[in-house]
C-alpha cells in the first residue's frame, strides 16, 4: 500500500507550472530585446558557443528536482518496516467459530461478518497488545500465531470463511485447548482467550477445557452471536440449508451454553447485537487484565521510503551544476545535448522517476525469500505470513501464492491450500509449474475421498506436464478409488433396501397374524355365546381390532422415525 504522511505539502506542486509559465514569458522578452539588435539567425552565428538547448535542460532539470524535493516534505510511504520494541499489554487469543451456522442472518450483516468486524474493531483499539487467530468447526486450528503485527491480523481476519475447515460441526472445546497451547511463555502477563460462537457445542467438553485454561491462569470470554429464536442458513440462490430428512435447519444462540463456558473459564458472557455495546463491554473487560512489558516484533504497514526520492532530487542537482550553459570548446563534439540527445536524457530521468514502483515487486520477492527461509526451518506459520504479505504487495506474483498453499497444506489447512494453488494455476504461465499446482490440488482431493475433483485436476496436470509418472500414477489410483467407492454405495444402497425390504415383510407378518389372532378370538367367543352376541358387541370387537392395528403401525413408524434420526448427521 502506498500513501503521503503529510499530503498537504503536495499543493505546493502547483509552482511548477506557475515557474514554467514565468520562464515563457521570460523568454519571449528576451526574444523581442535581441531583435532590436538584429536578425536572430546572424546573431546566434556571432554567437557560436552559446547553447539554446542547455538553458532548458536546467531549467527542466530544477523543475523536476523542485517536484521531487516536495514529494520528499510530503514524506511517501509503502512497503512494511519491521521492528523489535518493548511494549507494555495482554495476550489475546480469538478463537472464531467459523460452522456453517454463522453464516445466519439473523444479526447485520451475517453472524460471521458482525464477529469479524467485532474484532476488527477490537484489533484497531489494540496499541501494546498481543493477538493470535485460531478458527474452529468440527475441528481447530491456527489461523494467525499470537503477534503484534496488526496489520497481519487483519489481513488474516478478511479471509475467514467455512470453507476454510472440511470437517463440519461445532466444536469448542477443541479450540479453547488449541489456545492454552498457543500463548507465549512469558510469566506474569494477562492471557484472554475469545470465543465467539452460536453456542451450537456438537461435541461436548467445552466447560472442562474452559475449566482447564482457567487453572492455567487463562480467562475465557464468550461472545455470543445470534438470536435465540433461531435462523435457517442460506447457501445461495436463495435456498437453505436442510438436514437429511429435508427439513429445513434453524440454528439459534445457546446463551445457557455460552454463559456455562464463561463461568467455568472465569470470564464473562457477552451477547452481540447490531450495536457496539458488546464491544464497549469487550474492551472493560480486556482492559480488567494484567498488563506487562512484553518483546515484539512490530509490522509497520507503511514505511518511510523519501530517502529514495530525495537521492533522486539531489542527483539531478548535481548534474544540473554539472551542464554550462555555454558550449565547452572541449566537448563540441559532444551531442548530448542535440534533439536527440535531449530525448535521451529526458527518457532517462522520466525512467528515474518510475523506479520506486519496482521496489514494492522487490519487496514482494523479499518476502518470498524469507518465506522460504521459514519453510525449509519448518516454521511454517511464520512461512504462511510471509507470503500472505508477498501476496498482498504483488497479487499477481504466482510463486508467491504457489509456496502460501505449501505453507498452509504443512498445516494441514486443506481447504485454504486448495485456494492458494487454483490462483496459483491461473496466475502461472511456466507450464510445469501450473502442473505442480494442479497436482498438489489433486492430492488434497483425492485425500478428502473428492475422487471426481482430483481427477479433473490430475488430468489438467498432465495437459501441462505430460511427462510426470508421478501424476499419471496418482490419476489411476484415483480412478481405481472411485471405482471402488461407487462399488461400495451400491453395496450398501442394495443392502439398504434388502433391509427395508425384510422390515417390511415383518411388519405384513406381525399385522397378518395380530389380525388372524382376532379374528380366531371373535369365532370362539362367536360359538361359545352365539345367542347372547348383540350387533354392539360385534362393532366393539371390530373398533378393538382397528384401534390395535393402528397402535401397531405406529409403534412401527415411530422406530423408524427414532432410526432416522440416529442417522442424522450435523453439518452446520
Amino acid at each position: 500500500m502506498f500513501r503521503f504522511e503529510d499530503p498537504i505539502y503536495l499543493y505546493s506542486l502547483v509552482l511548477i507550472p506557475l515557474l514554467a509559465l514565468v520562464r515563457f514569458a521570460l523568454l519571449r522578452q528576451q526574444k523581442k530585446r535581441l531583435r532590436r539588435f538584429g536578425d536572430i539567425e546572424l546573431l546566434r552565428q556571432l554567437m557560436p558557443d552559446v547553447s539554446r538547448v542547455r538553458p532548458s535542460v536546467k531549467f527542466w532539470m530544477l523543475q523536476l528536482a523542485l517536484a521531487l524535493l516536495i514529494v520528499v516534505i510530503a514524506r511517501p510511504q509503502f512497503g512494511t518496516k519491521i521492528s523489535n520494541e518493548k511494549r507494555t499489554g495482554i495476550e489475546t487469543i480469538i478463537a472464531m467459530d467459523v460452522s456453517n451456522s454463522m453464516l445466519a442472518e439473523d444479526v447485520t450483516p451475517s453472524r460471521l461478518d458482525r464477529a469479524k468486524m467485532m474484532v476488527e474493531n477490537l484489533v484497531d483499539h489494540f496499541t501494546d497488545d498481543k493477538i493470535g487467530l485460531i478458527v474452529f468447526a468440527g475441528d481447530a486450528f491456527i489461523q494467525l500465531p499470537i503477534t503484534s503485527d496488526y496489520v497481519s491480523a487483519k489481513m488474516f481476519l478478511s479471509s475467514i470463511s467455512p470453507s476454510m475447515i472440511a470437517t463440519q460441526g461445532t466444536d469448542v472445546a477443541a479450540a479453547i485447548r488449541l489456545a492454552t497451547h498457543s500463548f507465549t511463555k512469558q510469566e506474569g502477563v494477562g492471557r484472554a482467550i475469545i470465543v465467539i460462537t452460536d453456542g451450537e457445542d456438537h461435541e461436548g467438553g467445552a466447560l472442562e477445557a474452559a475449566e482447564e485454561a482457567k487453572s492455567q491462569g487463562m480467562l475465557v470470554y464468550v461472545l455470543g452471536v445470534g438470536s435465540t429464536k433461531g435462523a435457517p442458513i442460506p447457501i445461495g440462490d436463495g435456498d437453505y440449508l436442510k438436514d437429511n430428512t429435508g427439513q429445513t435447519v434453524m440454528t439459534g444462540l445457546n446463551e445457557e451454553m455460552c454463559r456455562q463456558i464463561a463461568q467455568a473459564g472465569g470470564g464473562a458472557y457477552i451477547h452481540v447485537e447490531n450495536n457496539s455495546r458488546a464491544q464497549d463491554l469487550l474492551d472493560a473487560e480486556l482492559g480488567k487484565l494484567t498488563k506487562k512489558e512484553i518483546s515484539s516484533t512490530i509490522y509497520s504497514e507503511y514505511d518511510e521510503q523519501f530517502q529514495y526520492v530525495g537521492l533522486l532530487a539531489y542527483l539531478l542537482l548535481l548534474l544540473e551544476l554539472c551542464i554550462l550553459e555555454i558550449k565547452n570548446p572541449l566537448l563540441r563534439n559532444v551531442s548530448l545535448f542535440k534533439r536527440k540527445g535531449t530525448a535521451v536524457l529526458l527518457l532517462l530521468i522520466i525512467g528515474c522517476c518510475f523506479m520506486p514502483s519496482d521496489l514494492s515487486a522487490q519487496n514482494a520477492r523479499q518476502l518470498v525469500r524469507q518465506g522460504n527461509k521459514h519453510f525449509r526451518a519448518g516454521n511454517y506459520a511464520d512461512a504462511e505470513v510471509a507470503y500472505r504479505k508477498s501476496v498482498e504487495k504483488d497479487a499477481r506474483n504466482a510463486q508467491a501464492a504457489y509456496n502460501l498453499g505449501n505453507a498452509l497444506l504443512a498445516q494441514r489447512k486443506d481447504s485454504a491450500a486448495v485456494v492458494q494453488f487454483e490462483a496459483a494455476a491461473k496466475l502461472e504461465e511456466n507450464p510445469i509449474r501450473k502442473a505442480m499446482a494442479y497436482h498438489n490440488i489433486g492430492v488434497i482431493c483425492q485425500g478428502k475421498q473428492m475422487y471426481s475433483e482430483a481427477i479433473e485436476a490430475y488430468k489438467e496436470s498432465l495437459r501441462n506436464n505430460p511427462d510426470s509418472d508421478e501424476t499419471r500414477y496418482n490419476l489411476e489410483l484415483c480412478k481405481r478409488q472411485q471405482k471402488q467407492q461407487q462399488n461400495q454405495q451400491q453395496q450398501d444402497k442394495s443392502k439398504q433396501d434388502k433391509n427395508q425390504k425384510n422390515q417390511q415383510q415383518q411388519q405384513d407378518k406381525q399385522n397378518d397374524q395380530s389380525q388372524q389372532k382376532n379374528q380366531d378370538k371373535q369365532n370362539k367367543e362367536a360359538q361359545q355365546q352365539p345367542r347372547q352376541m348383540s350387533r354392539e358387541n360385534a362393532e366393539q370387537l371390530l373398533n378393538a381390532a382397528i384401534q390395535e392395528e393402528k397402535s401397531t403401525q405406529e409403534r412401527m413408524k415411530k422406530a423408524q422415525q427414532q432410526a432416522g434420526r440416529r442417522r442424522l448427521q450435523k453439518n452446520w
